[in-house]
């Protein structure tokens, strides 16, 4: 087998993020799903955005999130995902490359626009989420190109991309090619309701040894296994995934790899700011010391390094000197 030219690929819906304050008035007034993840349309969105306050436009998207933090922590990465020929097109893509990531997908022509997701932050830190995924929807899997996937040591995907047909029919024929060239694979379920639409799926993905690394909050473990006992429904999992991570927020996470478990506390910071990327975060810290054969324990902690460092600011794209930050802290 070649030496990988890249640590990780991923695969994911190309977002740019608009972020502001806001009051919980303003998350009753607008009928919003506080702290969660809601499908909105363009025009859902456009009224949305009218609503918010003083804005800040940030590139995000979960899967191109953790590859930024996976960047700043000196992992080779590459991005597939769709944007359209339209100013947040150039945005995101303009963005995903500053901070040194390969992304080469081809522009779309015409409707829809490139994705946006409005975020809504309470003074709790709590973000909510709206996100209309426009032209991330229609990710070809001709827009693969099989060498580049086979050239990456993890091919990370993202959960939220599996709802829609095109980019789902990518991610499985993106799969069988890095399976076929022996890498490995990794998932993020994303959020409950993705596995309430497509738990079938991923069940089946699990079971036939398709996946390498999961990576699940205890809600969406919840979900996939059907049952809110955290430690039956790891039970449940652990034995088909050879490397098995769950995180539970302020509790910290848990991995088990190969029979082996490790557990690491959340790292403990001055405030809760916003939450939004801590789960992307997190993953990025993971996979760049899963990357380099660091031990299950220092993959957790490099998690929770990364995790606890985005939730101090607004965004999910890091502030602080990630790799010094991961150095200090694991001395």
């Amino acid at each position: 087998m070649t030496e990988p030219r890249y640590d990780v690929i991923a695969i994911g819906n190309a977002i740019v993020d608009v972020m502001a304050p806001c009051t919980d008035e303003l998350i009753d007034e607008l009928e919003l799903n506080k702290g969660g993840m809601t499908l909105v349309d363009e025009e859902g969105a456009r009224r949305l955005y009218e609503a918010m306050g003083p804005a800040r436009e940030i590139s995000g998207g979960s899967a191109a999130n953790t590859l930024a933090g996976m960047s700043a922590l000196g992992a080779q990465c590459a991005f597939v995902g769709q944007v359209a020929a339209d100013q947040l097109g150039d945005v995101f893509s303009h963005d995903i490359r500053a901070v040194g990531i390969d992304f080469d997908t081809p522009a779309r022509e015409g409707q829809p626009s490139t994705a946006r997701c409005l975020i809504f932050v309470t003074p709790d830190g709590e973000r909510t989420m709206n996100t209309f995924l426009g032209a991330s929807q229609f990710l070809p899997p001709a827009a693969l190109d099989d060498e580049l996937i086979a050239s990456a040591g993890i091919l990370y995907l993202e959960g939220y991309l599996w709802d829609p047909e095109e980019p789902r029919s990518a991610m499985r024929r993106a799969i069988e090619v890095a399976r076929k060239a022996g890498r490995k694979v990794a998932f993020t379920a994303s959020e409950s309701f993705v596995i309430d639409r497509h738990g079938d799926d991923f069940r089946a993905l699990i079971e036939e040894g398709q996946i390498d690394i999961l990576f699940v909050n205890e809600h969406e473990l919840a979900t996939l296994t059907g049952t809110d006992d955290f430690e039956a429904g790891l039970a449940m999992v652990k034995d088909q995934i050879p490397v098995l991570v769950a995180t539970r927020s302020a509790k910290g996470a848990v991995g088990i790899a190969n029979g082996q478990r490790a557990e690491v506390a959340a790292e403990p910071i001055e405030k809760v700011v916003d939450t939004t990327g801590a789960g992307d975060l997190f993953a990025a810290g993971f996979l760049t010391g899963h990357a380099r054969g660091e031990s299950l324990e220092t993959c957790l902690r490099m998690g929770a390094i990364c995790a606890a460092e985005i939730i101090s600011h607004y965004g999910a794209r890091s502030e602080a000197d990630l790799k010094a930050l991961v150095a200090e802290k694991l001395g």
